[in-house]
């Protein structure tokens, strides 16, 4: 995906952790992309963080799931991420939030990245997001 917001996506996600601003970019590509269930899984999963950090831990249980499932379809790398690990950390972040439900300290983690043109465009956005 050769797409400013996506770069953009993965730099509020990793680096700045704003989700919300996440889930602003990724819902404009979701919309723009013709609502791919990929997309939306990415969507939901920054959501989920984004309430886990917010105390909605329902909610966040809630999108997790949602992202876990829209996810699991796809293959272990897509758009240059690891999806077997983005799934695996979706995983443990729904056992923490199963084990203490109403008061589990958010844990955030990243996407990771195995493409490395992927890598270099998202930190190359970064770069330019700091000069504004």
């Amino acid at each position: 995906m050769i797409d400013s917001r996506y770069w953009a996506y993965l730099s509020y996600f990793n680096v700045e952790r704003d989700y919300f601003e996440c889930h602003e970019v990724m819902e404009e590509l979701w919309l723009e992309y013709g609502r791919s269930p990929l997309l939306q899984g990415l969507l939901q999963a920054a959501v989920g963080l984004h309430h886990w950090d917010n105390g909605n831990r329902s909610g966040a249980v809630k999108l997790m799931n949602a992202a876990q499932e829209k996810l699991s379809v796809y293959a272990d790398e897509v758009l240059g991420l690891d999806l077997a690990r983005l799934r695996i950390d979706l995983d443990q972040s729904l056992a923490a939030l199963a084990l203490r439900p109403t008061d589990a300290p958010f844990q955030a983690f990243e996407l990771y990245i195995r493409d490395e043109s992927v890598r270099l465009a998202a930190e190359e956005w970064e770069k330019a997001d700091e000069g504004c």
